[in-house]
C-alpha cells in the first residue's frame, strides 16, 4: 500500500507574495473554492495579522473549507501573531496555525540577530504558545537549505517537543541540490525523536529552477507533505508547482511508493483561474498546463503523435483536464442553459443575483457567434471585480483616428452614488481614457505595466488587460478588465487597479 503525501496548497498566502499578484478577500474565496474541487489537503489562507483584509479571508475560507479541508493562517513567531491567527480560524472546522523561524547562520545573524541558543528557546516558546491555542501546530525551519543540520535537528527536535504537529524543512531560497537536500530530509527523518508522530513536509522554492526536484528529493526520503502553489506563484523565482508535484506523483507514484488525492483534472481550470485572478500569465511551455503542454509543431511529432498519442505525451491531456466537453452559447440561449453550464463550471447564484449575470451574458452573447466557457469564467470574474468598488465605470466613448485627436469621455460613479461625466483628450485612445477616469479619482498612481491579450476564441473574442499601477508608497496593485472592445477594457482594469489599492490602504489603515 502506498503512502498518501498531503498538498499543501500556499497559492493564497506565499504565492500572493509574487509582486502584482495580491487578491482581495473575495477573489481568495473563488480560488479557495477551486482548491476545494482540486482535493488539497491544506489551505494556507493568509497571513491574519497583516491586514484586515487577510484576517477576513482566512475567516471566510475557514466557513467555506467545513471538513473538506485545514484550513491554516500563517504568524510570524509572535504572540501578537499567533492570537490574531487563532481569532481568525475561529470559523474553521480543522484550524492550523503555521509559524516559524530562519535556522541558517545568514537568517540568525541578519535577519533576527539572535544566537542558536536564542532561537531554540524562542522555537520552544512560540510553538507551545500556539499549542494553548490550536491542536495543529506547524513550525516551519525558515532556509534550512543553508543551516547546520545539527542545528536544524536540534530546532525540530525542539518544535516536535513543545507539540508541533508538523514540522516544515525550507529550502527558502531555492539553494539546495536534489540529493543534497534529499539527504537532509533522511537524516532529519532518521534522528528527530517522535517523527513518526508528526506530519514531515517540505517547502521548495524555485531560485534554481529545481522546486519540483527538491521537493520530490523529499518525498523519497521520508516527507509526507509537500507544500507548492498553483501555477509555481510565490515569492522571487516562486515555489514547487502544485500541477508538477501531482502529475509527477501519479506518474511516478508506484516507483516513489506514495500517493496524492489531487483530482487532476482539476489542474488545468485551476491553473486558468489564478492565472486570471492575479494576473499573473502562465507561460505557454509551463509544465503541465502551459498552452504548449499538449502541442507539436514538428511534422515528425506530429505524424507520430496521429499514430500513437503516447510516443510524445506521458500524460493523456484529459488527465489534467487540458481536454473537455464545450457547450457553444448564443443570444438563443435561455437562462436554464446558462444556469445549468454555470453549475457545471462550478458556479452558482442566488436568484436575485442570476438576473444580473443572464443580462451580462447576453450582452456578451449579442457581440460573439458563440459564448465558450472561457467568456463564462472572464464573465463571472469581471463581475466579482465590481462588487464594493470605490469607482465604478458606467460608460465610456472613445473619438480617435487619424487627424483626430484621440478624445474620451467616461461616466464614472463613486460609492456614495454620485456620478460625474468627464473628458480628456490624450496621446492616444487608451492615455486618453485614463486621463478622463484620473479627473474623478481623488487617489492616483504610475504606470508600471500595461499588457492586453484575448482569452477567448475567434475574431470577435474577449480581451482581458491587466495593469500595474504604483501608488506612492511604492506598492504595486494589480487591476483587470475584459470586454470585446480592449478600450473599455483597458479603462475597467485601470479603475480596477486604483479600486485595490484605496481598499487595500483603508484595510491597513483601519487595522
Amino acid at each position: 500500500m502506498t503512502r498518501k503525501i498531503q498538498i499543501f496548497d500556499t497559492t493564497l498566502r506565499d504565492g500572493e507574495q509574487s509582486p502584482g499578484a495580491s487578491m482581495n478577500s473575495q477573489e481568495k474565496a473563488i480560488v479557495a473554492r477551486q482548491l476545494i474541487r482540486l482535493g488539497v489537503d491544506v489551505i494556507e489562507a493568509g497571513f491574519p495579522a497583516s491586514s484586515h483584509g487577510e484576517f477576513r479571508a482566512v475567516e471566510e475560507i475557514g466557513s467555506i473549507a467545513g471538513d473538506a479541508c485545514v484550513v491554516c493562517a500563517f504568524a510570524r513567531a509572535s504572540e501578537q501573531d499567533i492570537d490574531r491567527a487563532a481569532e481568525a480560524l475561529k470559523s474553521a472546522r480543522h484550524p492550523r496555525i503555521n509559524t516559524g523561524l530562519g535556522v541558517s547562520p545568514t537568517h540568525l545573524e541578519h535577519k533576527l540577530g539572535i544566537t542558536q541558543e536564542e532561537c531554540i528557546e524562542r522555537v520552544a516558546h512560540i510553538v507551545g504558545y500556539a499549542k494553548r491555542l490550536v491542536d495543529d501546530v506547524e513550525f516551519f525551519a525558515e532556509d534550512a537549505g543553508r543551516a547546520d543540520q545539527d542545528f536544524l535537528v536540534r530546532v525540530l527536535q525542539t518544535a516536535v517537543d513543545a507539540g508541533a504537529t508538523v514540522i516544515n524543512v525550507a529550502d527558502t531560497c531555492g539553494y539546495s541540490l536534489p540529493e543534497e537536500w534529499g539527504a537532509r530530509i533522511a537524516d532529519v527523518a532518521h534522528r528527530v525523536v517522535g517523527i513518526e508522530n508528526v506530519t514531515l513536509a517540505v517547502h521548495t522554492h524555485n531560485d534554481l529552477g529545481m522546486a519540483t526536484a527538491l521537493a520530490l528529493a523529499g518525498v523519497r526520503n521520508g516527507a509526507s507533505q509537500v507544500e507548492c502553489a498553483v501555477n509555481g506563484l510565490g515569492e522571487r523565482a516562486g515555489n514547487a508547482a502544485l500541477e508538477e508535484i501531482a502529475m509527477a506523483i501519479r506518474l511516478h507514484g508506484e516507483e516513489l511508493g506514495v500517493h496524492t488525492d489531487i483530482r487532476t483534472t482539476e489542474l488545468s481550470r485551476a491553473s486558468r483561474l489564478v492565472s486570471r485572478v492575479t494576473g499573473m500569465s502562465v507561460q505557454a511551455n509551463k509544465a503541465v498546463v502551459g498552452a504548449n503542454a499538449f502541442a507539436h509543431s514538428s511534422g515528425m511529432h506530429q505524424d507520430a503523435v496521429l499514430k500513437a498519442p503516447k510516443v510524445y505525451q506521458i500524460m493523456d491531456p484529459a488527465e489534467v483536464g487540458a481536454v473537455g466537453s464545450e457547450i457553444i452559447l448564443s443570444s438563443r440561449s435561455g437562462q436554464a442553459a446558462l444556469r445549468h453550464r454555470l453549475v457545471e463550471l462550478g458556479y452558482t447564484f442566488a436568484d436575485e443575483e442570476f438576473d444580473d449575470v443572464y443580462q451580462r451574458f447576453q450582452e456578451i452573447a449579442e457581440q460573439k457567434k458563440e459564448v465558450y466557457d472561457e467568456d463564462l469564467e472572464s464573465m463571472v470574474q469581471e463581475r466579482s471585480r465590481d462588487v464594493a468598488a470605490v469607482y465604478t465605470l458606467n460608460a465610456l466613448q472613445i473619438q480617435c483616428g487619424d487627424p483626430l485627436v484621440p478624445t474620451a469621455v467616461a461616466t464614472i460613479t463613486d460609492e456614495e452614488g454620485n456620478t460625474r461625466v468627464v473628458s480628456a483628450t490624450g496621446t492616444g485612445p487608451v492615455d486618453a481614457a485614463y486621463k478622463a477616469i484620473d479627473r474623478v479619482l481623488t487617489v492616483h498612481g504610475d504606470l508600471e505595466e500595461y499588457a492586453v491579450k484575448a482569452i477567448t476564441r475567434g475574431i470577435d473574442a474577449i480581451g482581458e488587460v491587466v495593469v500595474r499601477v504604483k501608488s506612492a508608497d511604492g506598492k504595486v496593485y494589480t487591476g483587470r478588465g475584459s470586454d470585446t472592445d480592449v478600450i473599455v477594457s483597458s479603462a475597467k482594469a485601470y479603475v480596477n487597479a486604483i479600486n485595490r489599492m484605496i481598499t487595500t490602504q483603508r484595510s491597513h489603515e483601519g487595522y
